[in-house]
């Protein structure tokens, strides 16, 4: 199970890395405009619109890749798991949770010590 996990967390590793090199070569909206009127862009290994493709669906593979491996790394944590008996909500469980009231220990007083402390009204 760890060697499962540990192959996921480089798959999730290198396909982060791919994607953050991905998105960085990737040209902006106005860099198509600049290569129609002679930005140099449209001669490229790709083609002019190849590399928009190529990148973009490179792109999105490369975060399949990373959410699969994220799922699967979640799947294989064990994730939040619910007691078999327990059925209720989470607010069922936190009502009755502050419903209960702490009982406070009582302090057993000594008889000299509560016969100083009553005041003698009766003068």
């Amino acid at each position: 199970m760890q060697m499962l996990m540990g192959l996921l967390m480089v798959v999730q590793i290198v396909s982060a890395v791919a994607m953050i090199g991905l998105v960085l070569i990737q040209h902006g909206k106005g860099a198509d405009m600049g290569a129609s009127f002679g930005g140099g862009a449209s001669g490229s290994l790709f083609g002019a619109t190849g590399s928009a493709n190529f990148l973009s669906r490179s792109t999105a593979a490369c975060a399949t890749v990373f959410f699969a491996a994220t799922l699967g790394l979640a799947f294989s944590a064990g994730g939040v798991r619910q007691p078999a008996g327990d059925v209720g909500s989470v607010l069922d469980r936190a009502a009755a949770a502050s419903a209960v009231v702490p009982v406070v220990p009582q302090i057993p007083v000594s008889e000299g010590a509560a016969a100083s402390n009553v005041v003698n009204t009766a003068k």
